[in-house]
């Protein structure tokens, strides 16, 4: 009980701490839940603007030699795609951006089309630029219906039935629940987010309360006292975790309140207060791995400076497995729940999807993520064993 009453009492104490300190209190409990909604709905927008202005609106594209297939052009226009002047450098306009897409239209179009010959319609791009993929998509899509419908004609006219040409009908069932197709922009960033905010959501308190004491020789009389140095770590860490999981409630809350205010886009950022339950879950034992592994390094570093300077690489653990899982897409495996960071990628995706997670999936996480987490206390405590900690420099 004695040890229970240490770690509260040393929760409380850094709790207090950082109350006194409200600008970083600030910052680490509404920094993320005013910025994450933000970026994401913020990303919706861009999109639901990138939608009505290129997929909606009249597509003027530049036609070179648009005089060669006058029936071409006005089939373009009735498909929204109108024909434009060509600037005198076709090929540098598409380089520096002035232009999307545009077309060339071969010289000899009229003379194949005669003759019965495919006809030569050039689509010019950068593919390397992705706001000229719609344009783009546009314009090939209606010169594949052109070249169908002419096709067809053509066996018509020789008295040719114009299904022969298409021996296969090819169908698409999507089997994607309505869930899923929304969670689609949720599973771009959310996961990221969610994750760094777990895992460093208690930094401000933890290395302060360990390398800032350090540096500010406080650290040395709490030491002293006869309070077990696992209750003291333990104490820390807790208070870290407070901190850390506060911030990841206020996170998800603004996620949803934000996402009804916002447009069609921005409401899949929507999540139920189930999904809520189960991402908070999920996300827990990383808190603990997060303030744990801080603790440590925090513990090892001689000032608040050096303490800081872990920041970097440890914001970008868990950008691992979304790389990752972009570059080369996994099916879900158990070995993947016992993996630290890809086990809550793949369980908030889950989650955002509407999947279900069986016990097994959870028996597994819950017991190799909360094991990591204990190393890393146990790491942690042992640190703290070494008198040398509470001598700052």
């Amino acid at each position: 009980m004695n040890m229970f009453r240490t770690v509260f009492t040393v929760m409380r104490k850094e709790l207090r701490d950082l109350s006194r300190d409200r600008r970083t209190l600030a910052l680490a409990l509404f920094l993320g839940p005013l910025l994450y909604p933000a970026l994401m709905l913020g990303m919706g927008y861009l999109t639901e603007n990138r939608i009505r202005t290129q997929v909606d609106k009249t597509l003027e594209i530049p036609m070179v030699g648009a005089e060669h297939a006058p029936n071409l052009v006005k089939f373009l226009a009735t498909n929204g795609i109108t024909a434009g002047k060509a600037p005198a450098n076709l090929d540098t306009a598409i380089r520096t951006q002035e232009i999307d897409v545009a077309l060339r239209i071969s010289p000899d179009y009229a003379e194949d089309w005669r003759n019965g010959r495919p006809a030569l319609v050039e689509i010019i791009r950068d593919s390397t630029r992705r706001d000229a993929d719609i344009p783009t998509q546009r314009v090939n899509a209606a010169l594949s219906a052109y070249s169908q419908q002419v096709g067809a004609l053509r066996l018509l006219a020789r008295g040719v039935d114009a299904s022969v040409a298409r021996p296969v009908n090819v169908g698409m069932q999507d089997l994607a629940t309505p869930e899923a197709k929304q969670g689609m922009l949720l599973s771009v960033l959310l996961p990221y987010l969610l994750i760094l905010t777990s895992f460093i959501g208690g930094a401000y308190l933890i290395l302060d309360a360990t390398a800032g004491e350090r540096e500010r020789q406080s650290l040395e009389p709490l030491l002293a006292t006869p309070a077990p140095r696992s209750a003291v770590v333990s104490g820390k860490i807790a208070a870290a975790c407070v901190i850390g999981l506060t911030t990841l409630l206020l996170t998800l809350l603004a996620f949803k309140f934000s996402a009804q205010f916002a447009g069609t886009l921005g409401r899949q950022l929507n999540v139920s207060f189930l999904s809520m339950g189960k991402m908070l879950l999920i996300l827990l034992p990383m808190l603990f791995i997060g303030t744990s592994l801080l603790t440590y390094l925090a513990a090892s570093a001689k000032s608040m400076k050096e303490a800081q300077s872990h920041m970097t690489w440890l914001m970008l653990l868990p950008m691992i497995p979304t790389f990752a899982l972009m570059a080369n897409p996994l099916k879900s495996q158990p070995w993947q729940f016992a993996v630290p960071f890809l086990a809550q990628n793949q369980l908030l995706l889950k989650v955002i999807r509407n999947e279900y997670i069986g016990p097994q999936t959870w028996g597994i996480y819950i017991a190799a993520a909360f094991g990591v987490a204990a190393l890393l206390w146990y790491a942690a405590v042992r640190r703290y064993h070494q008198e040398k900690l509470a001598i700052a420099g």
